[in-house]
């Protein structure tokens, strides 16, 4: 069995550079989720129904071609974290440490790693922001250089996730926790950067004074068009083995219930079109709430 998860430092001292470079995770760092890869793992340990995940499966086929709106989000985690309420953290940890390896392995874009690399050769702290689960994010932020991480919580009592969401790092949350970041460490918001592909980061691309789109989803392409953002596009995935030390090893050992309940909240809220499609989404997890 791995050893205890090892975590970021709590506390990075400033940057030599006076500022921060915030990355989002999905479709940023890394290509695409593994939300609907852990399905399968949990399903063999009795965790989910082969309905239920037949039917994640489904939703997140909707949701990758027809996109989601708020209140379609809002109902998505409601579900999930239903799904999950009662699950066994020791559990689910073992099982995701016997998973996350193959799952991640391909999924590191060689573009950002080396994008982190420079703003660390260049004394800026690296941060990564997102809505999937801590438990996933990092080890991964750890894996790929950065200093620090915010990430979606979820709640625990004697040992089993509750059901409720401690911290959703979602939205405009990615842009206030960037702006706690910043006063904490002296940053002016002026100088620091953001990377994201999807629209609902736009409050945070817009609380920096150098933002950048990384593999935009249409709406923010839009954005970034009128606006004269940078756009960049990464397709270069590599093996995670490649930036592998003994104590990102260690790291990516062991992870938790982010990764199959809430790594995917920020992926499922990509798109900004195909209604009809969208409305059987809604139909479907209304259908399946009792699963």
């Amino acid at each position: 069995m791995p050893g205890p998860l090892p975590t970021l430092r709590p506390n990075p001292p400033p940057a030599v550079s006076g500022a921060a470079a915030f990355f989002d995770l999905d479709k940023t760092i890394i290509a695409g989720s593994s939300a609907l890869a852990f399905s399968r793992p949990f399903r063999r340990q009795g965790l989910i129904s082969r309905r239920a995940a037949l039917h994640s499966g489904y939703a997140q086929l909707l949701l990758v071609l027809a996109g989601a709106d708020a209140d379609t989000m809002d109902l998505l985690r409601r579900r999930i974290t239903a799904l999950c309420t009662g699950w066994e953290v020791a559990q689910i940890r073992a099982i995701v440490a016997e998973t996350l390896h193959d799952i991640v392995e391909p999924l590191v874009y060689a573009e950002a790693a080396e994008l982190i690399a420079e703003h660390r050769a260049n004394g800026d702290e690296v941060v990564v922001l997102s809505a999937s689960g801590l438990e996933v994010v990092e080890p991964i932020a750890a894996l790929v250089g950065a200093d620090r991480c915010l990430a979606t919580r979820m709640s625990v009592a004697d040992g089993r996730y509750t059901g409720v969401i401690d911290y959703y790092c979602y939205g405009e949350e990615k842009a206030l926790a960037a702006r706690k970041i910043a006063a904490e460490q002296g940053y002016r918001l002026a100088d620091c950067r953001a990377y994201s592909d999807s629209i609902t980061d736009l409050p945070l691309l817009e609380a920096v004074g150098h933002p950048t789109v990384v593999n935009p989803d249409k709406a923010l392409r839009r954005e970034a068009v009128q606006r004269g953002w940078p756009i960049l596009t990464f397709a270069d995935p590599v093996a995670l083995r490649g930036f592998r030390s003994p104590e990102t090893r260690a790291t990516l050992a062991v992870a938790g219930l982010g990764a199959a309940a809430l790594v995917g909240a920020s992926w499922y809220g990509r798109r900004t079109h195909g209604r009809p499609a969208l409305a059987r989404l809604r139909a479907l997890i209304g259908r399946r709430s009792a699963d």
